[in-house]
C-alpha cells in the first residue's frame, strides 16, 4: 500500500519545525531526477503563486455613519462610482470601474490607494429617510477611518489561460494587452509550473475554506470562482488546455501590501488589477507528488485569435516555449510577452514558504470541495 500523509500530520511537522517546504519551481526541478514516491518521502508542502491581471476583483467597504446618519445611494470614491445597493453605509467597489468614460483611473487604483494608506475622497448622496435623514456627505477617508475593508474577488487565479494573438491587419487593444497585426506578438498570463491550480489540477486540496496568501496577508478561498469550468480537455499530463477552473477569494484588505495589489491600465481597453495569490499544496500521496512535479514543457494551452472576434483556436503551445520568448505557429515565429510577473510570483512562493517554515502559516482542510463536472452557459440575446 502506498504511503499517505494527512494535513493534520503535516501541520504537526510545521509546529515542530520539521516540515520540508519547497516552491513549485523547486519541486519541478527535483522531479527531473526523482520519482513521485521519492518526492512524497522528501517533501511535505509545495508553495505555488501567481501575480497577474485579474479583472474580476473588488472590495466591500463599510464607511461608518456620519452625523446625521445617511442611507447612501449614489456613491463615488475619487470620482469612481461605487455600488451602494447593499445597506446604508456598505458599498462594493469593482476593480474595473472608472471615474469617467475612457478614464485611466478606476476602482483598482482606489483599492491600491486605500491599501497604501492614502486618503480618498468620498462623496455620497441620498433622498433622506426618517431613520437616515442625511442627504449628502463629502469627506476624506482612509483605511484607518473606515470600519471594514474586505477584498472579495469573484474570479481569480485561472487554472490555465489562452495565448492571445491577432491575425488581422489592425492593432487590437484587449484585456490581453495590445496585440500587433499579422501575428506580430503573442501575450499570455499564467505563471506556468508555479501557477496554483495547475499544481493540483483536480482541486483535491483546494476548496471552500482553503487558507491562502492574498495580497500580502492571509486570505481564504470563499467559493469556486465565476466561469468555473471543468469541461476543458486534458493533455497527456492531466492538465486542462485553456481557461478552466477559477477561485473566489476573500481577505482583509487593511492588512494587505500594495506590492502585491497593483492597479493597471491597458491601453484603449480599461482598468484592471494585478493580484498576488499563493497557495500551499500539501503532498499527501504519490498522485499529488506527481502533480506538483509538473514542468513548463508539460503544460499546454491554446493560441487564440483575439483579432477576428470569434476567438478561433489557431493551435497549441507550452509554457517552456512561451517563457523562452518565442513560439512557432504553422512555421511562423512569434514573439511572446507575459502580462503576469513571474518575478513577483517567485517572490510570493518564497514568502509563503518562509511563513510556513516559521510556523506562522498552517494548512487547512477544505470545508467542501468544488464540483467535478461543470460547463459554461452563453448569454442568449432575445431582443
Amino acid at each position: 500500500m502506498s504511503k499517505r500523509k494527512s494535513i493534520d500530520e503535516i501541520n504537526e511537522k510545521i509546529r515542530a519545525g520539521k516540515a520540508v517546504v519547497v516552491t513549485a519551481e523547486e519541486v519541478s526541478a527535483m522531479g527531473k531526477a526523482m520519482s513521485p514516491s521519492e518526492v512524497l518521502d522528501r517533501v511535505d508542502v509545495v508553495t505555488t503563486a501567481t501575480f497577474g491581471p485579474m479583472c474580476s476583483s473588488g472590495a466591500f467597504i463599510n464607511f461608518g455613519h456620519p452625523t446625521p446618519p445617511i442611507r447612501m445611494e449614489k456613491i463615488t470614491l475619487n470620482n469612481v462610482p461605487v455600488f451602494g445597493g447593499i445597506a446604508a453605509v456598505d458599498a462594493y467597489i469593482g476593480a474595473t470601474e472608472v471615474a469617467n468614460p475612457h478614464d485611466t483611473y478606476g476602482g483598482a487604483h482606489v483599492i491600491e490607494d486605500l491599501i497604501a494608506g492614502k486618503d480618498v475622497t468620498l462623496h455620497a448622496t441620498a433622498k433622506g429617510t426618517d431613520c437616515y435623514p442625511g442627504t449628502e456627505v463629502r469627506t476624506v477617508i482612509n483605511k484607518e477611518k473606515i470600519n471594514e475593508f474586505i477584498m472579495f474577488n469573484p474570479r481569480n487565479a485561472y487554472q490555465n489561460y489562452n495565448v492571445a494573438v491577432n491575425t488581422t491587419k489592425k492593432i487590437k487593444y484587449t484585456y490581453m494587452g495590445t496585440l500587433l497585426p499579422g501575428l506580430g506578438n503573442a501575450n499570455y498570463s499564467t505563471s506556468g509550473e508555479l501557477s496554483p491550480l495547475l499544481n493540483d489540477p483536480e482541486l483535491r486540496t483546494i476548496g471552500l475554506g482553503t487558507r491562502i496568501f492574498l495580497g500580502g496577508t492571509t486570505g481564504y478561498v470563499a467559493w469556486n470562482g465565476t466561469q468555473f469550468n471543468t469541461g476543458k480537455p486534458l493533455n497527456n499530463f492531466g492538465i486542462p488546455v485553456g481557461n478552466a477552473a477559477t477561485i473566489a477569494v476573500i481577505g482583509d484588505a487593511k492588512a494587505m501590501n500594495p506590492r502585491f495589489i497593483k492597479a493597471a491600465y491597458f491601453e484603449k481597453y480599461g482598468v484592471t488589477m494585478f493580484v498576488g495569490i499563493g497557495i500551499p499544496i500539501p503532498v499527501l500521496d504519490e498522485d499529488l507528488a506527481r502533480r506538483v512535479m509538473i514542468r513548463n514543457s508539460q503544460i499546454e494551452t491554446n493560441i487564440i485569435d483575439y483579432g477576428s472576434g470569434g476567438f478561433e483556436i489557431l493551435g497549441k503551445t507550452n509554457y517552456k516555449s512561451l517563457f523562452s520568448g518565442e513560439i512557432n505557429l504553422n512555421g511562423k515565429k512569434i514573439r511572446t510577452a507575459p502580462l503576469s510577473s513571474l518575478k513577483v510570483a517567485k517572490e510570493i512562493a518564497a514568502l509563503l514558504r518562509e511563513e510556513i517554515l516559521g510556523g506562522r502559516f498552517f494548512l487547512t482542510e477544505p470545508v467542501a470541495l468544488f464540483p467535478k463536472t461543470t460547463g459554461l452557459n452563453k448569454l442568449e440575446i432575445n431582443i
